[in-house]
Protein backbone atom coordinates (compact mmCIF):
# COMPACT_ATOMS: atom_id res chain seq x y z
CA UNK A 1 0.00 0.00 0.00
CA UNK A 2 0.85 3.45 -0.81
CA UNK A 3 1.67 6.61 1.31
CA UNK A 4 -1.07 8.56 -0.51
CA UNK A 5 -3.15 5.16 0.10
CA UNK A 6 -2.58 5.17 3.55
CA UNK A 7 -3.29 8.99 4.16
CA UNK A 8 -6.48 8.52 2.20
CA UNK A 9 -7.50 5.79 4.53
CA UNK A 10 -6.52 7.58 7.56
CA UNK A 11 -8.64 10.87 6.25
CA UNK A 12 -11.12 8.42 5.75
CA UNK A 13 -11.39 6.98 9.26
CA UNK A 14 -11.59 10.62 11.06
CA UNK A 15 -14.14 11.63 8.84
CA UNK A 16 -16.31 8.77 10.07
CA UNK A 17 -15.47 9.14 13.75
CA UNK A 18 -16.37 13.05 13.13
CA UNK A 19 -19.58 12.80 11.64
CA UNK A 20 -20.49 9.34 13.16
CA UNK A 21 -20.50 11.25 16.53
CA UNK A 22 -23.16 13.90 15.57
CA UNK A 23 -25.57 10.52 15.94
CA UNK A 24 -23.76 8.75 18.66
CA UNK A 25 -25.27 9.18 22.82
CA UNK A 26 -22.74 7.05 23.96
CA UNK A 27 -21.29 8.05 27.18
CA UNK A 28 -19.43 5.33 28.82
CA UNK A 29 -17.04 7.41 31.01
CA UNK A 30 -19.68 10.60 31.22
CA UNK A 31 -22.99 12.01 31.81
CA UNK A 32 -25.19 14.67 30.92
CA UNK A 33 -28.34 17.19 31.96
CA UNK A 34 -31.04 18.08 29.46
CA UNK A 35 -34.36 19.91 29.48
CA UNK A 36 -36.88 22.38 28.56
CA UNK A 37 -37.06 26.09 29.51
CA UNK A 38 -40.77 27.79 29.76
CA UNK A 39 -42.10 30.64 30.71
CA UNK A 40 -45.14 31.01 33.78
CA UNK A 41 -47.23 30.46 31.20
CA UNK A 42 -45.93 27.18 30.08
CA UNK A 43 -44.39 28.65 26.43
CA UNK A 44 -41.23 27.73 25.44
CA UNK A 45 -38.60 30.34 26.13
CA UNK A 46 -35.64 29.61 22.71
CA UNK A 47 -32.20 31.11 22.46
CA UNK A 48 -31.96 31.26 26.80
CA UNK A 49 -28.45 30.89 27.94
CA UNK A 50 -27.54 27.54 29.98
CA UNK A 51 -24.54 27.93 32.23
CA UNK A 52 -23.70 24.73 33.62
CA UNK A 53 -20.74 24.39 36.73
CA UNK A 54 -18.78 22.10 38.09
CA UNK A 55 -18.79 21.98 41.85
CA UNK A 56 -15.94 20.04 43.01
CA UNK A 57 -13.72 21.78 39.55
CA UNK A 58 -15.62 25.07 38.84
CA UNK A 59 -15.27 24.39 34.96
CA UNK A 60 -18.24 26.09 32.95
CA UNK A 61 -19.62 24.68 30.12
CA UNK A 62 -22.16 26.93 28.22
CA UNK A 63 -25.37 25.67 25.76
CA UNK A 64 -28.59 27.33 24.32
CA UNK A 65 -31.85 26.40 24.19
CA UNK A 66 -33.41 25.87 20.72
CA UNK A 67 -36.66 26.86 19.22
CA UNK A 68 -38.51 24.15 21.54
CA UNK A 69 -36.96 26.12 24.62
CA UNK A 70 -34.95 22.18 25.03
CA UNK A 71 -31.17 22.25 25.98
CA UNK A 72 -28.38 19.56 26.51
CA UNK A 73 -25.39 18.96 27.23
CA UNK A 74 -23.03 15.74 27.13
CA UNK A 75 -19.59 14.25 28.51
CA UNK A 76 -19.71 15.87 31.86
CA UNK A 77 -17.62 13.97 34.49
CA UNK A 78 -20.28 12.27 37.18
CA UNK A 79 -20.77 14.80 40.37
CA UNK A 80 -22.22 17.69 41.51
CA UNK A 81 -23.75 20.68 39.08
CA UNK A 82 -24.88 24.33 39.29
CA UNK A 83 -27.57 25.23 36.53
CA UNK A 84 -28.00 28.39 36.08
CA UNK A 85 -30.83 29.60 33.00
CA UNK A 86 -30.74 33.40 31.76
CA UNK A 87 -32.93 35.12 29.04
CA UNK A 88 -33.48 38.77 28.96
CA UNK A 89 -36.59 40.12 30.27
CA UNK A 90 -36.83 36.96 32.95
CA UNK A 91 -35.52 36.67 35.83
CA UNK A 92 -32.56 34.08 36.17
CA UNK A 93 -33.22 30.25 37.33
CA UNK A 94 -30.72 28.69 39.73
CA UNK A 95 -30.52 25.34 40.32
CA UNK A 96 -27.77 23.84 42.61
CA UNK A 97 -26.13 20.21 43.92
CA UNK A 98 -27.73 18.53 40.15
CA UNK A 99 -26.10 15.16 40.43
CA UNK A 100 -24.77 13.69 36.93
CA UNK A 101 -24.14 10.24 37.12
CA UNK A 102 -22.26 8.03 35.21
CA UNK A 103 -23.95 6.64 31.70
CA UNK A 104 -26.76 8.14 32.36
CA UNK A 105 -29.14 11.58 31.60
CA UNK A 106 -30.04 13.90 34.10
CA UNK A 107 -33.30 16.23 33.57
CA UNK A 108 -33.36 19.36 34.84
CA UNK A 109 -36.59 21.63 33.76
CA UNK A 110 -36.56 25.18 34.17
CA UNK A 111 -40.07 27.73 34.39
CA UNK A 112 -38.89 31.27 34.10
CA UNK A 113 -40.64 34.28 36.06
CA UNK A 114 -40.50 37.92 34.09
CA UNK A 115 -38.21 40.66 35.42
CA UNK A 116 -34.88 41.75 35.47
CA UNK A 117 -31.65 38.90 34.47
CA UNK A 118 -30.18 40.13 37.48
CA UNK A 119 -32.77 38.93 39.92
CA UNK A 120 -31.97 35.34 40.64
CA UNK A 121 -34.75 32.91 41.52
CA UNK A 122 -33.60 29.52 42.97
CA UNK A 123 -35.21 26.45 41.32
CA UNK A 124 -35.61 23.45 43.89
CA UNK A 125 -35.37 20.38 41.73
CA UNK A 126 -34.18 16.63 42.38
CA UNK A 127 -34.18 15.45 38.78
CA UNK A 128 -36.18 13.61 36.88
CA UNK A 129 -36.00 9.90 38.23
CA UNK A 130 -38.19 8.75 35.09
CA UNK A 131 -35.26 7.35 32.60
CA UNK A 132 -36.50 8.95 29.28
CA UNK A 133 -33.20 8.57 27.11
CA UNK A 134 -32.37 4.87 27.57
CA UNK A 135 -34.04 1.93 28.20
CA UNK A 136 -31.39 -0.18 29.96
CA UNK A 137 -31.79 -1.81 33.69
CA UNK A 138 -28.98 -0.91 35.71
CA UNK A 139 -27.85 -0.36 39.18
CA UNK A 140 -25.79 2.83 40.07
CA UNK A 141 -23.42 3.08 43.15
CA UNK A 142 -22.35 6.55 44.40
CA UNK A 143 -18.31 7.29 45.56
CA UNK A 144 -20.22 7.44 48.85
CA UNK A 145 -22.50 4.39 48.51
CA UNK A 146 -19.54 1.92 47.33
CA UNK A 147 -17.38 3.37 50.50
CA UNK A 148 -19.74 2.47 52.63
CA UNK A 149 -21.05 -0.71 51.83
CA UNK A 150 -20.16 -3.05 54.26
CA UNK A 151 -18.23 -5.62 51.78
CA UNK A 152 -14.97 -6.91 54.44
CA UNK A 153 -12.48 -7.74 51.65
CA UNK A 154 -13.02 -4.22 49.87
CA UNK A 155 -13.57 -6.46 46.52
CA UNK A 156 -15.32 -4.72 43.90
CA UNK A 157 -16.45 -7.18 42.24
CA UNK A 158 -18.50 -8.54 44.40
CA UNK A 159 -20.92 -5.26 44.27
CA UNK A 160 -22.47 -6.86 41.10
CA UNK A 161 -24.41 -9.49 43.06
CA UNK A 162 -26.83 -6.65 44.59
CA UNK A 163 -27.92 -5.79 41.24
CA UNK A 164 -31.24 -7.78 40.39
CA UNK A 165 -30.87 -10.95 38.17
CA UNK A 166 -27.21 -11.35 39.38
CA UNK A 167 -26.11 -15.06 41.46
CA UNK A 168 -22.40 -16.16 42.46
CA UNK A 169 -20.66 -18.78 40.15
CA UNK A 170 -21.22 -22.13 41.74
CA UNK A 171 -16.99 -22.63 40.80
CA UNK A 172 -14.12 -20.08 40.40
CA UNK A 173 -10.90 -20.11 39.18
CA UNK A 174 -8.18 -21.62 40.32
CA UNK A 175 -6.71 -18.65 42.73
CA UNK A 176 -3.01 -19.23 40.75
CA UNK A 177 -5.02 -17.78 38.13
CA UNK A 178 -6.85 -15.39 39.93
CA UNK A 179 -5.33 -14.62 43.01
CA UNK A 180 -7.23 -10.96 43.69
CA UNK A 181 -10.10 -13.46 44.09
CA UNK A 182 -12.30 -11.42 41.94
CA UNK A 183 -16.11 -12.71 42.00
CA UNK A 184 -17.76 -14.64 38.70
CA UNK A 185 -20.95 -13.52 38.50
CA UNK A 186 -23.95 -14.94 36.51
CA UNK A 187 -26.12 -12.17 35.01
CA UNK A 188 -29.39 -12.96 34.07
CA UNK A 189 -28.71 -16.51 33.16
CA UNK A 190 -25.88 -15.61 31.54
CA UNK A 191 -22.03 -16.89 31.79
CA UNK A 192 -19.84 -15.14 34.04
CA UNK A 193 -17.35 -14.49 30.99
CA UNK A 194 -19.97 -12.85 29.21
CA UNK A 195 -19.79 -9.66 31.77
CA UNK A 196 -17.98 -6.90 30.52
CA UNK A 197 -16.15 -4.69 33.06
CA UNK A 198 -15.22 -0.74 31.46
CA UNK A 199 -12.66 1.27 33.75
CA UNK A 200 -12.71 4.79 32.41
CA UNK A 201 -14.04 3.94 29.22
CA UNK A 202 -11.71 1.45 28.21
CA UNK A 203 -11.75 -2.40 28.39
CA UNK A 204 -10.67 -4.01 31.66
CA UNK A 205 -11.66 -7.63 31.24
CA UNK A 206 -9.20 -10.45 30.31
CA UNK A 207 -10.12 -12.41 27.20
CA UNK A 208 -9.07 -15.69 27.97
CA UNK A 209 -10.40 -16.05 31.87
CA UNK A 210 -12.98 -13.47 31.38
CA UNK A 211 -12.23 -11.70 34.38
CA UNK A 212 -11.95 -8.49 35.81
CA UNK A 213 -8.24 -6.84 35.17
CA UNK A 214 -8.16 -4.10 37.38
CA UNK A 215 -10.22 -4.67 40.47
CA UNK A 216 -10.88 -1.14 41.38
CA UNK A 217 -9.98 0.09 44.76
CA UNK A 218 -12.95 1.99 46.78
CA UNK A 219 -11.30 5.19 47.38
CA UNK A 220 -10.61 5.24 43.50
CA UNK A 221 -14.02 4.59 42.06
CA UNK A 222 -15.89 8.35 41.61
CA UNK A 223 -19.40 6.30 40.52
CA UNK A 224 -19.91 2.56 38.70
CA UNK A 225 -22.89 1.56 36.99
CA UNK A 226 -24.08 -2.28 36.62
CA UNK A 227 -26.21 -2.65 33.35
CA UNK A 228 -27.70 -6.10 33.30
CA UNK A 229 -29.86 -5.80 29.76
CA UNK A 230 -30.55 -3.75 27.25
CA UNK A 231 -27.42 -1.91 27.03
CA UNK A 232 -26.15 0.47 24.52
CA UNK A 233 -24.19 -0.80 21.46
CA UNK A 234 -20.97 0.45 22.55
CA UNK A 235 -20.45 -2.39 25.45
CA UNK A 236 -20.47 -4.87 22.41
CA UNK A 237 -18.28 -7.92 23.82
CA UNK A 238 -20.75 -8.00 26.48
CA UNK A 239 -23.33 -10.95 26.07
CA UNK A 240 -24.42 -10.64 29.95
CA UNK A 241 -24.10 -7.03 32.12
CA UNK A 242 -21.34 -4.37 32.09
CA UNK A 243 -19.89 -2.90 35.12
CA UNK A 244 -18.64 0.32 33.91
CA UNK A 245 -16.46 2.46 36.45
CA UNK A 246 -15.27 6.02 36.44
CA UNK A 247 -12.30 6.72 38.52
CA UNK A 248 -12.13 9.61 40.58
CA UNK A 249 -10.33 12.96 39.23
CA UNK A 250 -9.31 15.71 41.92
CA UNK A 251 -11.12 19.42 42.61
CA UNK A 252 -10.18 22.60 43.28
CA UNK A 253 -9.80 21.69 46.79
CA UNK A 254 -6.43 19.25 48.22
CA UNK A 255 -8.61 16.26 49.82
CA UNK A 256 -7.58 13.22 50.66
CA UNK A 257 -8.02 10.14 52.89
CA UNK A 258 -6.17 7.37 55.34
CA UNK A 259 -7.73 3.80 56.13
CA UNK A 260 -7.07 0.95 57.78
CA UNK A 261 -8.91 -2.03 58.27
CA UNK A 262 -7.61 -5.49 60.87
CA UNK A 263 -8.63 -8.89 61.01
CA UNK A 264 -7.27 -11.61 63.55
CA UNK A 265 -7.92 -15.29 64.47
CA UNK A 266 -9.58 -14.84 67.47
CA UNK A 267 -12.12 -13.12 66.61
CA UNK A 268 -13.19 -16.60 64.23
CA UNK A 269 -15.04 -19.68 65.18
CA UNK A 270 -13.21 -23.01 65.38
CA UNK A 271 -13.67 -26.26 62.69
CA UNK A 272 -15.34 -28.70 64.93
CA UNK A 273 -14.05 -31.49 62.50
CA UNK A 274 -9.78 -30.27 61.66
CA UNK A 275 -9.47 -27.80 64.50
CA UNK A 276 -11.18 -29.59 67.47
CA UNK A 277 -7.47 -29.92 69.22
CA UNK A 278 -4.95 -27.43 70.32
CA UNK A 279 -1.45 -27.88 67.88
CA UNK A 280 1.35 -29.01 69.86
CA UNK A 281 3.56 -26.81 68.21
CA UNK A 282 1.65 -23.71 67.65
CA UNK A 283 -0.01 -23.67 71.24
CA UNK A 284 -3.38 -23.36 68.87
CA UNK A 285 -6.58 -24.47 67.63
CA UNK A 286 -6.86 -22.23 64.42
CA UNK A 287 -3.57 -21.63 62.35
CA UNK A 288 -2.23 -18.00 62.11
CA UNK A 289 -4.72 -15.72 60.33
CA UNK A 290 -4.85 -11.97 60.04
CA UNK A 291 -5.63 -9.39 57.27
CA UNK A 292 -4.63 -5.58 56.95
CA UNK A 293 -5.90 -3.97 54.47
CA UNK A 294 -4.28 0.14 54.34
CA UNK A 295 -4.09 2.78 52.37
CA UNK A 296 -4.76 5.98 51.25
CA UNK A 297 -5.57 8.79 48.65
CA UNK A 298 -5.22 12.35 47.70
CA UNK A 299 -6.19 14.75 44.96
CA UNK A 300 -6.25 18.38 44.50
CA UNK A 301 -5.58 21.31 41.34
CA UNK A 302 -2.55 21.58 39.90
CA UNK A 303 -3.49 24.46 37.74
CA UNK A 304 -7.07 25.73 39.51
CA UNK A 305 -9.88 25.15 37.47
CA UNK A 306 -8.01 24.02 34.58
CA UNK A 307 -5.70 21.12 35.75
CA UNK A 308 -6.18 18.58 38.39
CA UNK A 309 -4.46 15.31 39.98
CA UNK A 310 -6.26 12.16 41.67
CA UNK A 311 -4.04 8.84 43.19
CA UNK A 312 -4.64 6.54 45.33
CA UNK A 313 -2.58 3.19 47.18
CA UNK A 314 -4.22 0.57 48.93
CA UNK A 315 -2.29 -2.50 50.30
CA UNK A 316 -2.80 -5.96 51.42
CA UNK A 317 -0.92 -7.94 54.05
CA UNK A 318 -2.63 -11.27 54.71
CA UNK A 319 -2.08 -14.73 57.01
CA UNK A 320 -4.96 -17.01 56.27
CA UNK A 321 -4.74 -19.89 58.20
CA UNK A 322 -6.55 -23.60 56.97
CA UNK A 323 -6.98 -27.45 58.36
CA UNK A 324 -8.06 -30.18 56.65
CA UNK A 325 -8.83 -33.84 57.67
CA UNK A 326 -7.21 -36.49 55.61
CA UNK A 327 -6.16 -39.32 55.28
CA UNK A 328 -2.64 -41.09 54.98
CA UNK A 329 -1.17 -44.71 54.76
CA UNK A 330 -0.66 -46.18 57.76
CA UNK A 331 2.66 -47.65 59.42
CA UNK A 332 2.19 -50.92 58.03
CA UNK A 333 0.58 -49.92 54.70
CA UNK A 334 4.34 -48.23 53.95
CA UNK A 335 6.10 -51.24 54.01
CA UNK A 336 3.57 -52.58 51.62
CA UNK A 337 1.44 -54.67 54.21
CA UNK A 338 -2.19 -53.57 52.87
CA UNK A 339 -3.80 -56.17 55.36
CA UNK A 340 -4.85 -53.31 57.49
CA UNK A 341 -7.21 -52.29 54.21
CA UNK A 342 -9.46 -55.47 54.30
CA UNK A 343 -9.53 -57.95 51.63
CA UNK A 344 -10.00 -55.23 47.92
CA UNK A 345 -6.57 -55.93 47.44
CA UNK A 346 -5.15 -58.43 45.06
CA UNK A 347 -2.77 -61.03 46.38
CA UNK A 348 0.52 -61.51 44.14
CA UNK A 349 -0.15 -65.21 44.08
CA UNK A 350 -3.74 -65.18 43.16
CA UNK A 351 -4.62 -66.94 39.61
CA UNK A 352 -6.22 -64.64 37.54
CA UNK A 353 -9.17 -67.10 36.00
CA UNK A 354 -9.90 -65.00 32.56
CA UNK A 355 -6.45 -65.63 32.04
CA UNK A 356 -6.21 -68.98 33.32
CA UNK A 357 -2.58 -67.95 34.54
CA UNK A 358 -0.97 -66.45 38.17
CA UNK A 359 0.25 -62.85 39.07
CA UNK A 360 4.12 -63.44 38.87
CA UNK A 361 5.31 -62.91 43.05
CA UNK A 362 6.79 -59.74 44.01
CA UNK A 363 9.88 -59.03 41.56
CA UNK A 364 13.63 -58.48 42.32
CA UNK A 365 14.15 -55.51 44.57
CA UNK A 366 9.91 -55.44 45.71
CA UNK A 367 9.20 -55.54 49.27
CA UNK A 368 6.99 -58.71 49.74
CA UNK A 369 4.04 -58.41 51.83
CA UNK A 370 0.84 -60.00 52.42
CA UNK A 371 -1.42 -58.27 50.12
CA UNK A 372 1.08 -56.60 48.32
CA UNK A 373 4.44 -55.64 46.83
CA UNK A 374 6.33 -52.52 46.48
CA UNK A 375 9.24 -50.98 44.51
CA UNK A 376 12.12 -49.18 45.97
CA UNK A 377 10.65 -46.16 44.06
CA UNK A 378 7.12 -46.98 45.63
CA UNK A 379 8.62 -46.48 49.26
CA UNK A 380 10.74 -43.57 48.59
CA UNK A 381 7.44 -41.77 47.54
CA UNK A 382 5.80 -43.13 50.40
CA UNK A 383 8.35 -41.52 52.70
CA UNK A 384 7.62 -38.10 51.61
CA UNK A 385 3.80 -38.02 53.01
CA UNK A 386 3.53 -37.32 56.81
CA UNK A 387 2.72 -40.14 59.09
CA UNK A 388 -0.46 -40.38 60.48
CA UNK A 389 -1.60 -38.29 63.78
CA UNK A 390 -4.89 -39.74 64.40
CA UNK A 391 -6.09 -44.23 65.05
CA UNK A 392 -7.64 -46.16 61.91
CA UNK A 393 -7.05 -46.39 57.93
CA UNK A 394 -9.52 -43.16 56.95
CA UNK A 395 -9.48 -39.54 58.20
CA UNK A 396 -6.40 -40.22 60.46
CA UNK A 397 -4.10 -36.77 59.51
CA UNK A 398 -4.90 -33.14 60.58
CA UNK A 399 -3.09 -31.20 58.31
CA UNK A 400 -2.67 -27.10 59.48
CA UNK A 401 -1.16 -24.19 58.05
CA UNK A 402 -1.07 -20.75 56.76
CA UNK A 403 -1.40 -18.72 54.15
CA UNK A 404 0.29 -15.73 52.53
CA UNK A 405 -1.29 -13.12 50.17
CA UNK A 406 0.31 -9.64 49.51
CA UNK A 407 -0.98 -6.85 47.02
CA UNK A 408 -0.19 -2.87 46.30
CA UNK A 409 -2.65 -1.60 44.11
CA UNK A 410 -2.06 2.35 43.05
CA UNK A 411 -4.15 4.57 40.27
CA UNK A 412 -2.91 8.23 39.21
CA UNK A 413 -5.27 10.22 37.02
CA UNK A 414 -4.70 13.86 35.73
CA UNK A 415 -7.67 15.93 34.05
CA UNK A 416 -7.82 19.02 31.99
CA UNK A 417 -9.49 21.49 30.99
CA UNK A 418 -7.17 22.91 27.75
CA UNK A 419 -10.21 25.44 27.05
CA UNK A 420 -14.13 25.47 26.72
CA UNK A 421 -14.28 23.00 23.99
CA UNK A 422 -11.19 20.52 24.63
CA UNK A 423 -11.27 18.21 27.48
CA UNK A 424 -8.18 15.62 27.88
CA UNK A 425 -7.75 12.76 30.90
CA UNK A 426 -4.99 9.96 31.54
CA UNK A 427 -5.47 6.94 33.92
CA UNK A 428 -2.54 4.45 34.86
CA UNK A 429 -3.21 1.70 37.25
CA UNK A 430 -1.43 -1.19 38.44
CA UNK A 431 -1.59 -3.90 40.59
CA UNK A 432 0.87 -6.40 41.71
CA UNK A 433 -0.92 -9.54 43.85
CA UNK A 434 1.42 -12.51 45.51
CA UNK A 435 0.07 -15.46 47.02
CA UNK A 436 1.84 -18.42 48.05
CA UNK A 437 -0.05 -21.45 50.20
CA UNK A 438 1.17 -24.75 51.68
CA UNK A 439 0.61 -28.10 51.07
CA UNK A 440 -1.15 -30.30 53.08
CA UNK A 441 1.64 -33.01 53.01
CA UNK A 442 4.60 -30.57 52.62
CA UNK A 443 7.47 -32.23 50.47
CA UNK A 444 4.82 -34.84 49.34
CA UNK A 445 2.68 -31.88 47.93
CA UNK A 446 -0.92 -33.18 48.37
CA UNK A 447 -4.13 -30.57 48.49
CA UNK A 448 -4.02 -26.88 49.23
CA UNK A 449 -4.89 -25.76 52.92
CA UNK A 450 -6.19 -22.86 51.60
CA UNK A 451 -7.07 -21.80 48.29
CA UNK A 452 -3.20 -22.62 46.53
CA UNK A 453 -0.71 -25.08 47.20
CA UNK A 454 2.16 -23.15 45.99
CA UNK A 455 3.00 -19.44 44.59
CA UNK A 456 1.28 -16.72 42.20
CA UNK A 457 2.43 -13.83 41.14
CA UNK A 458 0.53 -11.37 39.35
CA UNK A 459 1.53 -7.84 37.83
CA UNK A 460 -1.74 -6.25 36.46
CA UNK A 461 -0.97 -2.95 34.43
CA UNK A 462 -3.69 -0.87 32.55
CA UNK A 463 -3.63 2.63 30.42
CA UNK A 464 -6.43 4.91 29.59
CA UNK A 465 -6.49 8.75 27.91
CA UNK A 466 -8.74 10.23 25.65
CA UNK A 467 -10.15 14.00 24.42
CA UNK A 468 -13.20 15.23 23.60
CA UNK A 469 -13.33 18.29 21.46
CA UNK A 470 -16.50 20.29 20.19
CA UNK A 471 -16.11 20.99 16.36
CA UNK A 472 -19.77 22.12 16.05
CA UNK A 473 -22.62 22.90 18.72
CA UNK A 474 -24.19 19.53 17.33
CA UNK A 475 -20.63 18.00 16.14
CA UNK A 476 -17.95 16.51 19.14
CA UNK A 477 -15.17 14.59 18.62
CA UNK A 478 -14.34 11.93 20.91
CA UNK A 479 -10.97 9.64 20.63
CA UNK A 480 -10.04 7.13 23.72
CA UNK A 481 -7.28 4.72 23.94
CA UNK A 482 -6.87 2.27 26.36
CA UNK A 483 -4.39 -0.76 27.24
CA UNK A 484 -4.03 -3.39 29.50
CA UNK A 485 -2.07 -6.43 30.81
CA UNK A 486 -3.29 -9.01 32.43
CA UNK A 487 0.42 -11.23 33.63
CA UNK A 488 0.33 -14.29 35.89
CA UNK A 489 3.33 -16.27 36.79
CA UNK A 490 2.48 -19.52 38.85
CA UNK A 491 4.88 -21.49 40.19
CA UNK A 492 3.79 -25.22 42.17
CA UNK A 493 5.24 -25.76 45.55
CA UNK A 494 8.11 -28.08 44.69
CA UNK A 495 9.75 -26.19 41.69
CA UNK A 496 13.57 -26.55 40.77
CA UNK A 497 13.03 -29.75 42.63
CA UNK A 498 13.88 -33.20 42.06
CA UNK A 499 11.96 -35.35 43.88
CA UNK A 500 11.19 -37.96 41.30
CA UNK A 501 15.07 -38.31 40.66
CA UNK A 502 15.71 -38.91 44.14
CA UNK A 503 13.48 -41.42 44.67
CA UNK A 504 14.94 -43.21 41.68
CA UNK A 505 11.78 -42.51 38.93
CA UNK A 506 13.83 -41.66 35.71
CA UNK A 507 12.90 -39.22 32.91
CA UNK A 508 10.77 -37.10 35.06
CA UNK A 509 12.98 -34.29 36.44
CA UNK A 510 15.08 -33.26 33.52
CA UNK A 511 14.39 -29.31 33.64
CA UNK A 512 12.81 -26.37 35.23
CA UNK A 513 9.71 -27.12 33.40
CA UNK A 514 9.52 -31.12 34.63
CA UNK A 515 10.63 -30.57 37.85
CA UNK A 516 9.07 -31.44 40.81
CA UNK A 517 6.76 -34.76 42.01
CA UNK A 518 4.81 -35.93 39.21
CA UNK A 519 0.71 -35.83 40.44
CA UNK A 520 -0.82 -38.82 41.36
CA UNK A 521 -2.64 -41.20 44.07
CA UNK A 522 -2.68 -43.87 46.12
CA UNK A 523 -5.78 -46.07 46.20
CA UNK A 524 -6.60 -47.23 50.02
CA UNK A 525 -9.83 -48.93 48.82
CA UNK A 526 -11.64 -46.31 50.90
CA UNK A 527 -10.17 -43.47 49.81
CA UNK A 528 -7.48 -41.94 47.45
CA UNK A 529 -4.78 -40.10 48.47
CA UNK A 530 -3.80 -36.84 46.25
CA UNK A 531 0.21 -36.38 46.29
CA UNK A 532 2.50 -34.07 44.28
CA UNK A 533 1.28 -31.04 42.29
CA UNK A 534 -1.03 -30.73 39.29
CA UNK A 535 -4.61 -29.83 38.54
CA UNK A 536 -7.05 -31.43 40.63
CA UNK A 537 -4.54 -32.28 43.33
CA UNK A 538 -3.37 -28.46 44.79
Amino acid sequence: MTKNKIAVLLLGILTVICFSVVTTSAQAVYGSVSGTVTDSAGASIPDATVTITSVERQSVDTVTTNSDGFYVKDRLLPGLYTIKVEKQNFKAGLTERVTVNLDAQTKIDATLEAGQVSEVVTILSDGELLKTDRADVATTFSSREVAELPILDRNFTKLILLTPGTQQQLWNHAASENPQGSTQTIVNGQTFSGTGYQLDGTDNRDVILGIIVINPTFDSVGETKITSSNYDAEFGQAIAGVASVQTKSGTNNFRGSVFEYLQRDRFQARNPFSQFAVNSLTGKAIPDTKRDQFGGSIGGPIIKNRLFFFGDYQGTRATQGGSRLLTVPTALARTGNLSEYGDNFVNPTTRLEYTNRTIPACGPGQTAAANGCLSPQALNVLRLLPNPTGPGTVDNFVAAGSETFNNDIFNVRIDSRISDNFNLFGRFSRAKFTLDGPTAFGEGGGPELVSLGGSSKTNNTSLATGFDYSLTPTTVLDVRFGYFNYKVNVLPFDYQTTPATAAGIPGLNFDDFSSGLFAGFVNTGNRDINFGSGLGVN
